[in-house]
């Protein structure tokens, strides 16, 4: 068959210009739609006080599967077998999450986290082998911050995996030291002391009120558990305060804090 200018207007331009026409209308509507469903989206969750990193990443994956759908609808505007397409995807996402298994992991993790919450941004925690403050939570992995200004970047699955240990979940914490006595000493005076110590921090709460109890007669003193309550912000701060003002009081009242002592009894046999 002759092809013609008319032929090849009527049997290929038009109706592939056509199918391309409607099927860029249909994927920028489609998007354009899919925008506006995601922002509506957003704005109940916002209503409901969901919390910001939860809508954003809900947001995230809901304009993705909406995109999806709006690519699928085009596709079938240009005569793509779309069943056909979701098999080959299907397959090569099998082959890909196979080779991708531990960043799914992370990725599931990452959701896990998201959705319950054990840490929120600006928690001081402990989790996966690390300790500092929460900086950023990803879909992959999450930031910490130690205390000597360190960047630690650490996959979800190693987080949501083992225990996880958040300092800053409550408003209140307690201190609890060793305090250790010579036996020479006199318990009731150097129980005082303390006392007075305790009474004289600011940073101290007085309810819970505080305990000092003797805990136990040790091999080189006698010590006692010395447990105050202090805000979770003020808890470092108090703690050397008070190990620093406990040493200097014990030593202007004269109360020793031993260091570990040993008798060792030597027996000398005479020959016979």
């Amino acid at each position: 068959m002759e092809l013609t200018l008319d032929t090849l207007l009527n049997t290929y331009v038009i109706p592939w210009g056509t199918k391309i026409v409607m099927a860029l209308l249909v994927f920028i509507i489609g998007r354009w739609i899919a925008k506006a469903l995601t922002r509506t989206l957003e704005k109940v969750m916002v209503k409901g006080s969901v919390d910001q990193m939860l809508v954003n990443f809900l947001s995230n994956i809901a304009y993705a599967a909406l995109l999806a759908v709006v690519v699928l609808a085009a596709l079938e505007q240009l005569g793509v077998n779309t069943t056909s397409a979701l098999a080959i995807l299907g397959a090569a996402g099998l082959a890909v999450g196979l080779a991708l298994k531990d960043s799914l992991a992370s990725f599931a993790a990452g959701v896990m986290l998201i959705i319950f919450r054990p840490f929120k941004l600006g928690d001081f925690v402990e989790a996966g082998g690390a300790t500092g403050v929460v900086e950023e939570i990803r879909i992959f992995h999450t930031m910490l911050k130690t205390g000597d200004n360190r960047e630690i970047t650490m996959p979800n699955a190693q987080i949501y995996s083992g225990t996880i240990v958040n300092f800053s979940a409550r408003k209140t914490r307690r201190i609890d030291l060793v305090i250790g006595i010579g036996y020479n000493d006199d318990i009731k005076k150097a129980r005082d002391l303390i006392g007075q110590i305790l009474e004289a921090d600011t940073t101290v709460l007085k309810d819970p009120a505080p305990t000092i109890m003797l805990l136990e007669l040790g091999e080189s003193s006698v010590d006692f558990a010395v447990r105050p309550w202090v805000k979770s912000g003020d808890y470092w701060t108090t703690r050397a305060a008070l190990l620093e003002a406990i040493k200097v009081t014990f030593d202007k009242q004269g109360i020793s804090i031993p260091y570990p002592q040993r008798d060792i009894h030597m027996i000398q046999e005479t020959a016979a």
